[in-house]
């Protein structure tokens, strides 16, 4: 179970994010596509094909954190359903979504939805600095000194994450390997 103050911390910190982030057909195992002419190989990626595009690009993150002790399996479901439970508590519907899978929920699927959503690679790329943003602010990064430092993925890879994946829900989808 999670200790009171880092439940108390994933709440704020899935708070604060929303509040800056919201302004503004299954593929076969060891199916590719192509991004740019390179292939991108989604064997290891069944959620491509289901929840987005298959993957027309990756890339590598060398996160500046290291995962803390007590980030968990619990900790990301808390931090993902803190941030779906923010949105829908609004009174306009969300712009994207945002879900852990795998068997540790180590994978950070965050897919636009609705006429308001992001609707390219380079938006997308602008929510994760709006969020990057949002999270410099949160206890969290504050309370280890790196909140000038750190981004939303060097956040992810704190909590534990490995992999984000983002996309429009349409045309692309871009993943992120967090190390």
């Amino acid at each position: 179970m999670l200790g009171g103050r880092v439940k108390r911390i994933l709440g704020a910190l899935a708070a604060l994010l929303l509040v800056g982030a919201g302004t503004g057909m299954a593929q076969p195992a060891g199916a590719q596509s192509k991004a740019g002419g390179v292939v991108v190989n989604n064997e290891d990626n069944r959620h491509a094909g289901y929840y987005y595009p298959p993957l027309t690009s990756t890339e590598v993150y060398k996160a500046r954190g290291q995962v803390l002790q007590q980030a968990t399996r619990e900790t990301r479901l808390a931090f993902v359903t803190g941030l779906t439970q923010q949105q829908m508590s609004r009174p306009y519907p969300p712009n994207f979504a945002i879900f852990a899978k795998g068997e540790d929920a180590e994978k950070m699927i965050i897919v636009s939805i609705g006429d308001t959503g992001f609707r390219g690679i380079y938006q997308a790329r602008a929510l994760l600095a709006q969020l990057t943003a949002v999270s410099r602010t949160s206890q969290l990064l504050r309370d280890f000194a790196v909140e000038d430092l750190f981004t939303f993925l060097d956040l992810a890879r704190m909590l534990g994450f490995e992999q984000l994946t983002i996309s429009d829900g349409d045309t692309f989808a871009h993943q992120i390997e967090i190390r």
